[in-house]
C-alpha cells in the first residue's frame, strides 16, 4: 500500500524509544520517509538501519545505546539526541518488553524491573522532553500500552500492570500539558507479527484464534503501527489528546 504524507513531519524532530528493531524500527523507517529527523534510543546501535534509511537519501535518524532502566543514562541520551538535532517535538514511547511469567515466581526485585521496563521510562522521558514542547507550545507525545490487559491475558501480569499504568500516564500528562498545546496519546497495538513474536510466541494453533477473534482477517504487522504514529505525530491530529488509540483488527 501506498502511505499517506504529511507535510507538517518535514523536518519535524522525533524521538523514538526502542527504535532498533520491531515496531520501533518500522517507525524509524515511517518517519524518516517523511522527511523527519530522527533520534532513536536502544540497547542495539541501529547503525544498518540508520546506514539503510540515509542511502535512500533521508535524513540520516540518530541512534543512541542505551539502557532505558538506567535514568540518568536516559536523561544523558535524551541530551545527546537534542545536541545533534535540537528539540524534541514529537516522542514516542515504545520500548517494552513481554517476557511471560508465572504470578507465583515473582520476586519484588522483579516485578520493579519490569516496571522499569515498561513504565518508568516512559514518565521519565516525557519529564526531560515537555519542558521543550511547552516552550514551542506544540508537541505531540505518543506512549505505547497493550491490549493484553484488556483482554484479560494472563500469564505475566508484571507487564500487563505497567502496560495498564501507562493509559492513567496518559491522561494525566494530556491533563497536565495540554493549556501549552502538547497532545499525549496511548497506542493500544493487537498482537503485531516482529520477528520476536513469530520466534517465540506464534503457533499455528496462536494464529486461527486471534484471526478468529478479529474482525479483519489479517494479522497485524509493525507497518500498521507505524502509520497511526504518524498520525498522531501530525498536525492533521491537532485536536486530539488524552485517547487511546486501539489497532488491532477489532479483536478488543
Amino acid at each position: 500500500m501506498t502511505d499517506a504524507i504529511y507535510p507538517s513531519l518535514k523536518d519535524r524532530v522525533v524521538l523514538i524509544s526502542g527504535g532498533a528493531s520491531g515496531i520501533g524500527a518500522s517507525i524509524v523507517e515511517h518517519f524518516a520517509r517523511q522527511g523527519s529527523r530522527v533520534g532513536f534510543i536502544d540497547l542495539q546501535d541501529g547503525i544498518a538501519l540508520s546506514d539503510a534509511l540515509a542511502a535512500e537519501g533521508w535524513h540520516r535518524p540518530y541512534g543512541v545505546r542505551c539502557d532505558l532502566r538506567d535514568i540518568a543514562a536516559t536523561r544523558a541520551a535524551v541530551a545527546e539526541i537534542v545536541g545533534r538535532l535540537g528539540p524534541i517535538e514529537v516522542l514516542v514511547n515504545n520500548a517494552g518488553h513481554d517476557e511471560r511469567h508465572d504470578w507465583k515466581d515473582v520476586t519484588p526485585e522483579f516485578w520493579d524491573e519490569r516496571f522499569a521496563t515498561n513504565l518508568r521510562h516512559q514518565f521519565f522521558a516525557i519529564q526531560a522532553v515537555a519542558p521543550m514542547m511547552q516552550a514551542a507550545k506544540a508537541g505531540s507525545i505518543i506512549n505505547f500500552g497493550s491490549i493484553s490487559w484488556h483482554l484479560k491475558s494472563g500469564g505475566m501480569p508484571a507487564y500487563t500492570s505497567a502496560k495498564a499504568a501507562v493509559e492513567g500516564l496518559t491522561r494525566s500528562f494530556a491533563r497536565d500539558l495540554g493549556a501549552d498545546g502538547v497532545r499525549v496519546n496511548c497506542i493500544i497495538p493487537g498482537w503485531i507479527m516482529t520477528e520476536r513474536q513469530r520466534t517465540k510466541w506464534l503457533t499455528p494453533e496462536g494464529e486461527a484464534a486471534t484471526l478468529a477473534a478479529q474482525c479483519l482477517k489479517e494479522l497485524l504487522l509493525p507497518p500498521d503501527i507505524a502509520r497511526m504514529v504518524l498520525w498522531l505525530a501530525a498536525d492533521d491530529s491537532r485536536m486530539c489528546t488524552a485517547q487511546n488509540w486501539v489497532v488491532d483488527g477489532g479483536w478488543w
